[in-house]
């Protein structure tokens, strides 16, 4: 995956990831995972205000958008409180239609050497409770459940329960 590019999105790249989330939406209901994301449920402001507070990447190959993932400083919704010692993970997404197979793996890296870089040294996450799926594929790249969360506020739709993971990751010297 070493032909992939990653950049900060912007306030152009608003549509495409708008169009990204509703296709990852779609594919999870397709696949019988319902209750997590919802096609329309997220417009434009809702990535610009994450771009105000936090950074939005995307990932490039061959000239066109392969994915893209949100990376908070804080999640107190999900994780209470805490020192800033951590990055944490939302909606890493892939283009399907023109990604490779990694395509998620390799955005999930990209995610984990920025938090480093930050000079955090955990990379957190949630993922809806019960998607056992997601949660292997997390496991998978290194993650550990470390609690879940009832009622967690959801932007764009009622709260759920979610499953809380991290990862410790190398600090970058530099």
């Amino acid at each position: 995956m070493t032909d992939l590019r990653f950049r900060l999105a912007g306030d152009t790249d608003l549509a495409t990831l708008v169009r990204l989330r509703d296709e990852a939406a779609g594919r999870l209901i397709a696949r019988g995972i319902t209750g997590q994301w919802e096609p329309g449920q997220l417009g434009e402001d809702h990535f610009r205000t994450v771009m105000a507070h936090g950074e939005v990447w995307l990932a490039e190959t061959a000239g066109r958008v392969a994915g893209a993932w949100e990376l908070w400083w804080q999640d107190t919704d999900a994780w209470g409180t805490r020192p800033p010692d951590a990055g944490y993970v939302h909606r890493l997404m892939v283009d399907h239609a023109g990604a490779r197979p990694g395509t998620g793996r390799a955005l999930l890296r990209e995610a984990e050497r920025r938090v480093a870089a930050a000079g955090r040294t955990l990379v957190r996450l949630d993922c809806l409770a019960g998607n056992a799926r997601l949660t292997a594929y997390y496991r998978d790249a290194g993650y550990r459940v470390v609690g879940h969360r009832a009622g967690k506020p959801q932007p764009g739709g009622a709260p759920k329960s979610f499953t809380l993971m991290e990862k410790s990751c190398a600090v970058s010297a530099g």
